[in-house]
């Protein structure tokens, strides 16, 4: 009886010999991979889209890392064959995929396939310094409106991540801007109960923005980008 595997699986199988051939070819007359490059690299550039457990990351728009070589690694695929994988599918995106071309170039793509390899599927925690690599500075000091003008901006690493995690505001009108330095699309968007008003998405460069009449009160900030909130995006704002 065939075996039936999922979108995940087969995107960790598909590749295996052509990804096995260019890592060979790659390894000849090259320093070892950073894996602290990698992962750097992978929450600012990979980590809105996929899940990697040890980067944090819990993107919901591409395949769950973990999810796609836990198994097959289980079953005795190696780690140098799941960087060459990685480093193929980097390289040579899907047509009509969501992945862009060139999201990582040169010898960026080994370090984040390197990164990649060494901890989808794998239990555990990241240490020394692995550990804190990737991780967004997030402050828990509110960010205080000024003149009807609040800016809560998204962590300039690409991380899912505003700035400050609260914030408050005077009762009224009230301009919210959220400015994105990072490749990653992001907005903010504001949430009282089932009543949602939210800006723009902008990717590199760009600034969100709404306005909202509120009322005294505690509101949620988010952004409403596909699996973004869920990953970390949101905080509090009072109103009082």
């Amino acid at each position: 009886m065939p075996v039936r595997r999922s979108g995940s699986q087969r995107l960790a199988l598909a590749a295996v010999s052509a990804a096995a051939f260019a890592l060979l070819a790659a390894g000849c007359g090259r320093d070892e991979p950073d894996l602290v490059a990698g992962k750097e690299l992978f929450v600012e550039r990979c980590g809105a889209c996929h899940v990697l457990a040890r980067a944090g990351t819990s993107g919901e728009v591409g395949p769950n890392l973990d999810e796609a070589f836990g198994p097959a690694r289980r079953q005795g695929l190696g780690q140098g064959t799941v960087q060459g994988v990685t480093r193929d599918q980097i390289a040579n995106p899907l047509r009509n995929g969501q992945m862009p071309a060139d999201l990582v170039s040169g010898s960026d793509v080994d370090d984040v396939a390197a990164y990649v390899a060494e901890v989808a599927g794998m239990p555990g925690e990241d240490q020394g310094r692995l550990a804190n690599a990737g991780a967004a500075e997030v402050s828990n000091e509110p960010i205080a409106a000024e003149s009807g003008r609040l800016e809560i901006d998204a962590s300039p690493t690409g991380a899912l991540a505003f700035a400050s995690t609260r914030a408050t505001a005077g009762p009224g009108p009230l301009e919210i801007l959220s400015a994105n330095e990072s490749p990653i699309d992001h907005n903010i968007a504001i949430r009282d109960g089932s009543r949602l008003v939210e800006g723009n998405v902008v990717g590199t460069g760009g600034t969100s923005r709404l306005n909202a009449d509120l009322t005294p009160g505690t509101y949620e900030f988010v952004c409403t980008v596909p699996g973004h909130e869920e990953g970390g995006m949101k905080g509090e704002l009072t109103v009082r």
